[in-house]
């Protein structure tokens, strides 16, 4: 029996320090994936920050190349992680993928002074095949941690660690270069955040709460009642040829496609684009990079609430709600990005404003097409996961190669105008292709095939988990 009394386990519990741990993860994680974006910009100009430190020749082609280097790793991991998550269990994992990642944050001015672009674009790869473990591992831990009464704020709590990283990386990156310590200083101290994350998961992270030794019984009881009986050690059958060919499940992932070639063009080329074209100095440009971010994360935290309350008092339904926020992520973007075209050289307020608009409104889609694997089917969520960031991550590969192609003079105005009429026309087709096929009701491959017999305690698991999903769904945040 499902327990919903707000008095039990009531207070700040062993759920709430897995949850902070979960936001410190993705906050080091995406520190360590976005620091080289403003790094980048000291380590091939010297006098952008501090004259003491190395300089490297490398063209935009060659910028373009080490920024997407990240991604040809993360792609990789992307669809075994939710599969060895439910295995062996998230924790090891995600020990694992931030621990290799920080380590090796560390070694980035060492090996970009012993062996230059090849080796930096190695040690990003490799850093990417270890952190495409993040994400599965953290939705792992959220279906085993967070009642479903409290899925939303924990899980938009937990995600919401991605952009509040970025916003801290971009905004003291510039500081960190035109320091004393030089642009390596980036890449030292978010390693040694990473490392010190490292040690306190190994203490206090846990699989489940069955797992947790510290956690008081009528807590455990209340969040392992919430999901009805569960065994993690049984495996699923996964319906790889179902999910494949379902074309509500195609919709999301063309979605998640354009999402991300528009998001990653402005993540990792915006410092860029703000010192050329902008001729702002590498301070400034690191914290106004972070603004949009810092936007998009407070963004987040209305979106969600809004989204319950259209569903829940029935103003729109679930398949309605995730349209209209798919709509507002990605088209209102579309048109700030238009607009941004034809900034005139010189007009930097303009721009900023219209660039924290088309990234800060693309948390939009944390309810349209983000959370749409859980409305479609709840039990391969993980898994659905995996295969629509591994694809929309080869588009984080791609995106920056066409920009370095299409840029030759990043100070020419007019060829920036490209980068974002591609862009504008990528975030216009995903959206589209989501509005024409997109679905939120659970499909039939849902249900797993599994040659256990079907028992009364299996009968209520299911049942529990669709009254989950019912109630809660529409709360869950966030992939990348």
């Amino acid at each position: 029996m499902v327990r919903n009394r707000k008095d039990e386990a009531s207070g700040f519990g062993a759920r709430h320090v897995q949850t902070l741990l979960l936001f410190f993860a993705l906050t080091v994680a995406y520190a360590l994936r976005v620091n080289l974006s403003v790094a980048i910009v000291a380590m091939v100009d010297r006098k952008a920050a501090n004259k003491d430190y190395e300089e490297f020749d490398w063209d935009e082609e060659t910028k373009s190349v080490i920024l997407s280097s990240f991604f040809w790793g993360y792609v990789v991991t992307q669809i075994p992680a939710g599969q060895l998550a439910q295995r062996y269990g998230p924790k090891i994992l995600l020990l694992f993928s931030i621990g290799v990642c920080s380590l090796l944050a560390v070694l980035t001015p060492f090996c970009a002074h012993a062996g230059g672009a090849k080796a930096v674009i190695g040690l990003r790869i490799v850093q990417g095949l270890s952190q495409g473990f993040i994400f599965p591992s953290t939705h792992t831990m959220l279906s085993r941690w967070a009642p479903a009464s409290e899925r939303g704020r924990l899980g938009t709590l937990s995600y919401a660690g991605a952009q509040f990283g970025t916003v801290i990386m971009l905004a003291v990156s510039g500081v960190l270069a035109s320091s004393s310590m030089g642009w390596p200083s980036i890449f030292y101290i978010s390693g040694a955040v990473g490392m010190l994350w490292s040690v306190a998961w190994f203490f206090y992270g846990s699989n489940s709460p069955a797992d947790y030794r510290g956690i008081a019984p009528e807590e455990r009881e209340f969040i392992e009642s919430s999901f009805g009986p569960q065994d993690h050690s049984r495996r699923i059958v996964t319906p790889w040829v179902a999910i494949l060919t379902s074309a509500p499940m195609i919709a999301l992932t063309v979605a998640h496609c354009c999402h991300n070639w528009g998001f990653w063009t402005l993540l990792t080329e915006m410092p860029t684009f703000m010192k050329e074209v902008l001729e702002m100095d590498i301070k400034k440009n690191a914290l106004l990079s972070s603004l949009p971010y810092l936007v998009m994360w407070m963004l987040s935290f209305v979106f969600s609430p809004l989204s319950d309350f259209l569903i829940n008092r029935q103003y729109l339904s679930r398949v309605a709600s995730r349209k209209l926020f798919n709509t507002i992520g990605l088209w209102v973007p579309m048109v700030a990005l238009l607009g941004l075209a034809f900034v005139p050289k010189g007009s930097s307020d303009l721009a900023i404003v219209l660039l924290t608009l088309a990234v800060g409104i693309n948390s939009a889609t944390y309810l349209g097409f983000q959370v749409n694997h859980i409305d479609l089917a709840p039990n391969h969520a993980g898994t659905m996961m995996g295969i629509t960031n591994c694809a929309a991550n080869i588009m984080s590969i791609i995106a920056p190669l066409i920009v370095g192609q299409v840029i030759s003079d990043a100070t020419d105005p007019i060829q920036w105008r490209r980068v974002f009429y591609i862009a504008a026309g990528v975030y216009f087709f995903g959206n589209l292709t989501f509005i024409i096929f997109g679905k939120a009701d659970i499909q039939p491959w849902n249900e797993p095939e599994s040659p256990i017999p079907r028992t009364v305690s299996n009968a209520n698991e299911t049942q529990s988990a669709r009254n989950a999903h019912n109630t809660d769904g529409n709360n869950a945040n966030h992939s990348d």
